[in-house]
């Protein structure tokens, strides 16, 4: 399936590049990891598996992503979600699977908090969780910082790090690292209201799979299920890991009905 071109939405300023195909609820929302874009394989497989469902999928580029406007160099959580708030309410309508890979996750639960504040928890029928990163600025990338990384960001305000997935680096900014601060969901028991599958990979050399079991141990109110993949890396982007996730999107859309 090729992807059509993409539409655009103005969110604070920034040009936010989208895609949504029509169909029914539960439907899907994509929301992708640091650094990546909506037309990686699992967006892809996900768009493919929705039009075969007949159910709509909506997926988004952050500010700095993409196709999207923006510097990625200033993007925050904060400013991430507010475009994935504001893609996700203007284009979506009736109950949702909220489907986030790495950072996507961080985004995906925080959203789920917010619309729960807001009264507009029905919104979110269930959360799809792949290689979850949330509070990662502050669980996996603060405690690892070197001292010449803490001096690049006390003096210059971000440091660069190299990539696995892109030939561009990673950027870290001072003002993310801040703003993840504001952002923590792990820190509490997290009330989700909704079924949660999480898949994480046990070889993933990105996200320890000490932070899903973290995870896990923090929704003990809610329907949560965890798959752990012996050989999955952070990617989780096999042809059998594909399968697991679009399985996992069934199922949570079943239980969510049930």
């Amino acid at each position: 399936m090729t992807a059509s071109a993409p539409a655009f939405i103005e969110v604070d300023g920034k040009r936010i590049a989208y895609r949504r195909q029509p169909g029914k609820a539960p439907g899907l929302v994509w929301l992708g990891g640091y650094k990546s874009d909506m037309l990686g394989t699992k967006a892809e497989t996900l768009a493919g598996w929705a039009a075969g469902e007949g159910r709509s999928f909506l997926r988004h580029d952050y500010s700095g992503h993409g196709e999207s406007g923006g510097a990625f160099a200033d993007g925050t959580i904060s400013k991430w979600l507010a475009e994935s708030l504001a893609v996700f309410r203007k284009f979506t309508e009736g109950p949702q699977v909220l489907v986030g890979s790495s950072m996507g996750a961080w985004i995906a639960l925080r959203m789920n908090e917010e619309l729960n504040k807001a009264g507009e928890g029905e919104r979110v029928a269930g959360l799809v969780l792949l290689a979850p990163a949330p509070d990662f600025t502050v669980e996996l990338v603060e405690p690892q910082l070197t001292d010449a990384q803490r001096l690049e960001l006390a003096e210059k305000g971000y440091f660069e790090e190299p990539s696995e997935y892109s030939p561009e680096p990673y950027i870290y900014t001072r003002a993310l690292i801040e703003d993840g601060r504001q952002n923590l969901v792990m820190t509490a028991p997290i009330h989700t209201h909704c079924p949660v599958h999480i898949i994480q990979g046990l070889a993933d050399p990105d996200v320890p799979h000490s932070h899903a079991l973290k995870l896990m141990s923090l929704l003990p109110a809610d329907d949560a299920t965890l798959s752990l993949v012996p050989a999955g890396d952070h990617r989780l982007s096999r042809p059998e890991d594909l399968e697991l996730m679009t399985r996992a999107v069934g199922e949570t859309i079943a239980r969510a009905a049930g």
